[in-house]
């Protein structure tokens, strides 16, 4: 495993975010956003299938052999854990590792909006922090995971794909479950779950119509159930969970989801400017008595102007968001622009 380990141990030194072992080229990282080359040879065929067998269990490379496809986690000893997808390219292997952060970090270090500690006090409800990948979900969940912990005497169980984060139980009783390892699905997962007397469930990924009615139903029965999507914004995740469902159902879930959603959080990672490192512009949705209504009535197109209107509550656009953090120092010109939801209108802000 030494050269394997030499990779990862400069991605570490370098602090990658992620990890690419590609056959016919050195090994990449990405760093901050920008790819870059390591000064390692390229890597041969067998090389690549030979760190592939280092990394993964018998059932994860029976899965690739099966399917030229695997998704594991793996612990570098004295390093850190990783997030793989093991794939096949041209014929031959290629390896994407997502470096796991082994301490759960603080909610109040994290550049968040102080709304969302105050999410972490809700009694029941459905939770969604959305974004694209690599935008920080994970950590802003475990985070709040992780303050509800410190806080309550509850039972908390998560399904993951996979374990990112590895809690210990504080005042609460936490279990990790990972796809794959401890279950067949989210949704085998979770329907399992809510029978094992949860007070609290995060769900991975939101990812199909069984598991989204299963959390949604999960949240209306009194539990707080934390997930993901893959949306930008707020009015686009409503949609999408409406869009999961036959056009014969959507007006029921709409009633149900208006009745069960507490907040909408949708993130963007910019590199910073000031240090090294990233900074989360966030874009933040309460769901007040008017938010319901909009819900119930198909108009989500109308709640970008009720987060508008409504910042005294705490909630934020994108663009407010992106606007502040601009302000602060932390983030460009060039990029603000560019991660706007409305560019123009964002120009005439900055300049202000």
């Amino acid at each position: 495993m030494t050269k394997l380990l030499d990779i990862l141990k400069t991605a570490h030194e370098n602090d990658a975010s992620d990890i690419h072992l590609v056959t016919g080229h050195p090994p990449m990282v990405r760093i901050h956003q920008v790819m870059t080359q390591l000064d390692f040879p390229v890597i041969k065929p067998e090389e690549a299938r030979a760190m592939l067998e280092e990394m993964c269990s018998k059932e994860a490379l029976a899965r690739f052999e099966q399917i030229k496809d695997s998704d594991f986690s793996f612990q570098a000893p004295g390093l850190s854990r990783y997030r793989v997808n093991a794939h096949m390219q041209r014929g031959s292997v290629g390896v994407a590792m997502r470096t796991i952060k082994t301490k759960v970090p603080p909610l109040n270090m994290l550049n968040l909006p102080e709304v969302i500690a105050r999410l972490t006090y809700l009694p029941r409800g459905l939770v969604l922090v959305t974004g694209d990948t690599g935008s920080g979900k994970s950590t802003t969940l475990a985070a709040m995971i992780q303050a509800m912990n410190e806080r309550y005497r509850k039972h908390i169980i998560t399904l993951e794909d996979p374990v990112e984060y590895a809690f210990t139980s504080n005042r609460c009783l936490i279990e990790q479950r990972e796809l794959g390892q401890d279950m067949p699905s989210f949704a085998s997962g979770l329907k399992h779950a809510l029978r094992q007397d949860p007070d609290i469930v995060l769900v991975g990924e939101m990812r199909d119509l069984e598991t989204t009615a299963l959390a949604i139903s999960a949240a209306e029965t009194g539990h707080l159930v934390l997930s993901t999507l893959h949306t930008v914004n707020a009015s686009q995740t409503v949609e999408r969970i409406i869009d999961m469902y036959p056009a014969g159902q959507q007006n029921q879930i709409r009633s149900m989801l208006a009745n069960t959603l507490q907040a909408v959080i949708s993130q963007t990672l910019f590199s910073r400017i000031d240090k090294p490192g990233m900074v989360p512009a966030v874009e933040v949705l309460l769901c007040t008595p008017a938010v319901r209504n909009l819900i119930r009535e198909c108009r989500s197109f109308e709640i970008p102007n009720v987060i508008e209107t409504n910042r005294a509550m705490g909630m934020m656009s994108l663009d407010t968001s992106i606007a502040e953090q601009y302000f602060n120092g932390f983030i460009s010109r060039e990029d603000a622009i560019a991660q706007a939801a409305y560019p123009d209108k964002l120009e005439r802000m900055l300049v202000a």
